[in-house]
C-alpha cells in the first residue's frame, strides 16, 4: 500500500470542526488514510514529497457535473441561449454519441477536476444513445483514480409527451429501473473509503414522468444510495413545473419523497423562503453551480441563505457545455464572488467558500469520511504551490480563493497520487487528448 510522507507545509487547512490551521507541518498518508499529522515526522520508508512553499487543503469535492459535455464545449448555436434553447440545441449532437464518446469524454473532465484540486466528483449522466452505458464513466474514473459518485440518470418524457428532450433520447421508464438496479448491483460499494458509490438520478421534473420520480426514490431507498436530479435552475424551469404540475419545484420534490438527507438537487437558483426552510429541515442537499448558472443567465442561487438556514451545500462545476470549464478552485471562488455581489461585501469569506468544496460538497454526498484532512479519514490530499506570480504579493497565502493558483501541484487519492508537479500521473493524456479532438471534428461534420 502507499506511503507518503508530505513534509513541512507552509500552511495546512484541515477543514476539521475547529477549522485547525497548522504551519510547517508534515501529513504522513498511509495505506489510504491520513495517519500523522505533526512537526519533524520520521521518514519510516515514507516517499517524501517536499511541502515548502506549498499551502495544503483536503481534495476539493464536485458534486454535480455531466462529464460527457466535454465534448460539446462553446458550441455556436447554444453558446447564448437559456437553459431549454441550451438544451433544444445540443441533444441533436449529444444523440450521435456512443460509448466511446462517453469514456473519452469523462477521461478528459476528470483530468480536469483533478488538476483542479478535486478528488471526488458525482457525475449525472441521463442520456445513453447507440450503447453508451453508465459503465464507461466509471471505467474512466478507475484509470484516473478519481473518487466517484456516477449517478444514473434518466429521460423518459419525450417533445411527443410535452417533454423537452427529442422522442429518440428517451427510455422505456420499466428498462430505467432496471438497469438502475444493475449498475447499483454492480458497483455500488456502501463502505467507508468506496472509490465507487452509485446514485440514481431521473434528469428533471420536464424529461421524467410523476411515476418515475416516485419509483426512483422508492427504489434508491429499497438499495440504500442516493438520489440526484436538477431543480430549480431558472424562471423557465419554475414556470414548467406550476404550469405541469400546479406547483413549485420545491414542493413538487416533497410530494414525490425527493426530501431527506439522502437527496441532492442541482441548482436551485430560484428557491423561496419555504422551499429553503423544506430542505433546512429535512437535511436535503443542494449542489450550487455559480458558473454555468452566470453562463445560462439563470440567476444567483440563494446560497447565503440557504446555508444561514442549514441547508447542506457543495459545489459543482455542472456539464462543460454550460460552463464551459471543469475547474473546481475557480467555481468555488466565483461563489464567493456571486454572494458578495448579491448580498454585501462581508457575505463569504474565501474560507468559507473552500469550506463549501471540501467539508459541504462530502456532506451532500453522504462521504464524512473526505472532505477534511484529519487522522483517520481517508488520504485525499492537494497541495497548491504558492510561490507562483498568482500568489506574489499575497499577505495570506492561505486564501486561495483570493490569491492563490487555480491549478494543483500535487494530488493524491486515497494515498495515490493522482497529480505530479501539475500534470496527471496516471494516465497519459495527449493520446487522450487527441481522440477527443477527432471525435469533436466527426461531430461536427
Amino acid at each position: 500500500m502507499s506511503h507518503v510522507l508530505i513534509q513541512k507545509a507552509d500552511h495546512l487547512l484541515r477543514m476539521d470542526d475547529a477549522g485547525t490551521e497548522l504551519a510547517g507541518v508534515d501529513i504522513r498518508l498511509r495505506d489510504g488514510v491520513v495517519a500523522e499529522i505533526g512537526h519533524d515526522l520520521s521518514f519510516d520508508g515514507a516517499e517524501v514529497v517536499n511541502g515548502r512553499g506549498c499551502v495544503v487543503t483536503p481534495g476539493l469535492v464536485n458534486t454535480h457535473h455531466h462529464l460527457y459535455q466535454t465534448l460539446t464545449r462553446a458550441v455556436p448555436g447554444g453558446q447564448d441561449a437559456l437553459l431549454f434553447g441550451w438544451l433544444q440545441t445540443l441533444y441533436p449532437i449529444w444523440a450521435r454519441f456512443g460509448p466511446e464518446h462517453m469514456r473519452i469524454s469523462a477521461l478528459v473532465g476528470l483530468a480536469e477536476l483533478a488538476l483542479s484540486g478535486c478528488t471526488l466528483t458525482s457525475d449525472h449522466l441521463y442520456l445513453f444513445p447507440n450503447g453508451s452505458r453508465l459503465d464507461d464513466t466509471i471505467d474512466a474514473a478507475r484509470e484516473i483514480g478519481m473518487r466517484f459518485t456516477p449517478t444514473r440518470g434518466a429521460m423518459s418524457i419525450g417533445e411527443s409527451a410535452g417533454g423537452l428532450p427529442p422522442d429518440h433520447l428517451v427510455e422505456d421508464e420499466a428498462a430505467i429501473l432496471n438497469d438502475c438496479i444493475r449498475v447499483v448491483d454492480a458497483f455500488h460499494d456502501p463502505n467507508p473509503g468506496a472509490m465507487v458509490q452509485v446514485g440514481i438520478a431521473p434528469c428533471s421534473p420536464f424529461s421524467v414522468s410523476r411515476e418515475l420520480m416516485r419509483d426512483a426514490a422508492i427504489l434508491a431507498r429499497d438499495k440504500g444510495v442516493r438520489l440526484h436530479t436538477h431543480l430549480a435552475e431558472n424562471d423557465e424551469d419554475v414556470a414548467y413545473s406550476l404550469a405541469t404540475f400546479g406547483c413549485l419545484p420545491g414542493e413538487y420534490a416533497r410530494d414525490l419523497g425527493w426530501t431527506g438527507d439522502d437527496v441532492w438537487h442541482a441548482h436551485c437558483v430560484k428557491l423561496n423562503a419555504d422551499e429553503i426552510e423544506l430542505f433546512a429541515r429535512t437535511g436535503t442537499g443542494v449542489a450550487h453551480c455559480p458558473c454555468s448558472n452566470c453562463r445560462l443567465g439563470s440567476g444567483i442561487a440563494p446560497v447565503r441563505a440557504m446555508r444561514d438556514a442549514g441547508v447542506p451545500v457543495g459545489l459543482g462545476v455542472d456539464g462543460s457545455a454550460s460552463n464551459d470549464a471543469g475547474n473546481l478552485i475557480a467555481e468555488a471562488r466565483q461563489a464567493m464572488l456571486l454572494q458578495r455581489v448579491s448580498q454585501g461585501t462581508d457575505a463569504m469569506s474565501a474560507r468559507e467558500a473552500l469550506f463549501i468544496a471540501t467539508r459541504g460538497g462530502a456532506r451532500v454526498l453522504g462521504r464524512d469520511d473526505v472532505g477534511q484532512i484529519t487522522v483517520g479519514k481517508r488520504a485525499d490530499v492537494a497541495i497548491w504551490d504558492v510561490t507562483g506570480v498568482e500568489t506574489s504579493g499575497s499577505w495570506d497565502k492561505a486564501a486561495l480563493l483570493l490569491a492563490g493558483p487555480t491549478r494543483v501541484k500535487h494530488l493524491f487519492v486515497e494515498g495515490r497520487q493522482v497529480v505530479r508537479d501539475g500534470h496527471i500521473a496516471t494516465v497519459d493524456m495527449a493520446p487522450v487528448l487527441a481522440r477527443q479532438e477527432a471525435l469533436v471534428k466527426g461531430l461536427m461534420a
